[in-house]
């Protein structure tokens, strides 16, 4: 048996193999094949860490390159070539263009590291604790970072007290009618609400776990100008949503605002290789040296793909267009989808992250197996499970697009007929 050995011996909390139960051996483009040589198309992109594509050759061709000439791989945080280079490249495609003026902060290598940093940070920043977040919110696993998560099922696994955080409704929680911001800014300035004075707010500008839920800009908007009347600072978790994944690098340039610190993972090594940034606005670099540590913040094969990453992708605005392009196809194929499925109440997302709200999580399990089955690999997310993710690789050519939309387009039609045999009424395009 292929995964024996996995039952055996791993972990009863692994995930992932449970939806895709197969060994996979190689991975090129918008492409993953197993052992037994059946090829899946990915619209899943390690949850958002491979925005390039697997292996993308460019990107391959400087990592080799770096391996082969003994450059350094594990440097904490002294200076290396590899290092000064991403800041060299970080600073002249993405900060200079978009008139940011950040500090790079190097953190452990992932998601949640950045974000404990981050947190950390703007409470020594303000000497407050509370941090205000978000209903439905993901911020990672480890203690303060999933002290700001909304999942129950990530919050009761933790052990612990979860403290200094206070949840606030995210945009369009309660409806479209309800400007959820007014309700935080009566919390905010009624002395008799039991709010303690927050240090920071910290946001997804779409939320990838939470369900694909997706604040306005003149929300975002909205949410800035209050952090600024009560002296609390702006913290964008970009980790999922970055790295041009909404059709711009950052996902809060469409609202034009500028956060005080923002923290970007997954594909800012550009090549599914660990590395994770706190972007810091300089006046709040109030960091002591080694305040904050860890042993494999200076991944330099992360560095080096980094690079060639920002050099290939960023060095105009092409790739954004494109980008841009797609994700209008994307979402107008997935409303016709939703003319013609019953099952589907709304299409959520931006640029190439889209999340297809079903009736319940049983049609989205039955969706999701479906795709897997007819060689297509798609995620879930939301609250009860009842969102399926679709996060394609944003080099996804145009073809991909389209065949993996029609079998998710098959995945709907099976999954209602095997849910609901008796009650199948597709409505006509």
């Amino acid at each position: 048996m292929p995964l024996a050995i996995f039952d055996r011996l791993e972990s009863e909390v692994r995930s992932y193999v449970r939806s895709y139960p197969t060994v996979f051996t190689r991975a090129v483009g918008s492409h993953i094949t197993n052992e037994e040589g059946r090829e899946y198309l990915d619209f899943f992109a390690g949850a958002g860490s491979l925005n390039y594509g697997h292996n993308h050759p460019t990107l391959k061709a400087a990592l080799i390159e770096y391996l082969q000439a003994d450059g350094i791989l594990h440097g904490l945080d002294m200076a290396t070539e590899a290092k000064r280079e991403f800041i060299e490249t970080f600073e002249r495609t993405i900060l200079k263009p978009r008139r940011l003026d950040y500090k790079i902060q190097f953190t452990g290598p992932t998601g949640t590291n950045a974000v404990e940093a981050a947190l950390k940070l703007a409470r020594l920043v303000k000497a407050r604790n509370n941090i205000l977040c978000f209903t439905n919110a993901f911020h990672g696993v480890t203690t303060g970072s999933v002290a700001a998560t909304g999942s129950s099922k990530f919050r009761d696994a933790t052990g612990a007290s979860l403290t200094d955080t206070q949840f606030v409704p995210y945009a369009n929680y309660y409806g479209r009618d309800i400007n959820t911001l007014d309700l935080i800014e009566k919390q905010l300035s009624d002395p008799g609400s039991g709010m303690d004075a927050p240090a920071a707010v910290l946001v997804e500008c779409i939320q990838g776990e939470g369900g694909i839920n997706t604040a306005s800009a003149d929300w975002l908007r909205g949410l800035a100008a209050m952090c600024r009347r009560h002296d609390m600072l702006l913290i964008v978790d970009d980790i999922q949503m970055g790295c041009g994944r909404t059709g711009s690098f950052f996902s809060f340039e469409q609202a034009g605002i500028n956060p005080d610190i923002v923290t970007l993972s997954k594909s800012i090594s550009g090549y599914g290789l660990p590395m994770a940034l706190v972007l810091i606005k300089p006046e709040y670099d109030i960091w002591t040296p080694s305040a904050h540590n860890g042993t494999f913040r200076g991944n330099n094969a992360a560095f080096v793909t980094a690079t060639a990453a920002l050099n290939t992708f960023w060095a105009d605005n092409s790739f954004a267009d494109e980008v841009r392009v797609k994700g209008r196809l994307l979402h107008q194929r997935l409303e016709g989808l939703r003319k013609r499925h019953p099952g589907i109440t709304a299409i959520r997302g931006r640029g190439m992250v889209a999340g297809i709200v079903l009736e319940n999580s049983d049609m989205a399990d039955a969706v999701s197996a479906r795709c897997f089955e007819q060689g297509m690999i798609i995620e879930t997310c939301g609250p009860h499970g009842e969102v399926v993710k679709m996060l394609p690789p944003l080099i996804m050519s145009e073809a991909d697009l389209e065949a993996g939309l029609r079998i998710f387009d098959e995945a709907l039609t099976h999954a209602r007929r095997t849910l609901a045999p008796a009650t199948i009424e597709e409505k006509t395009a």
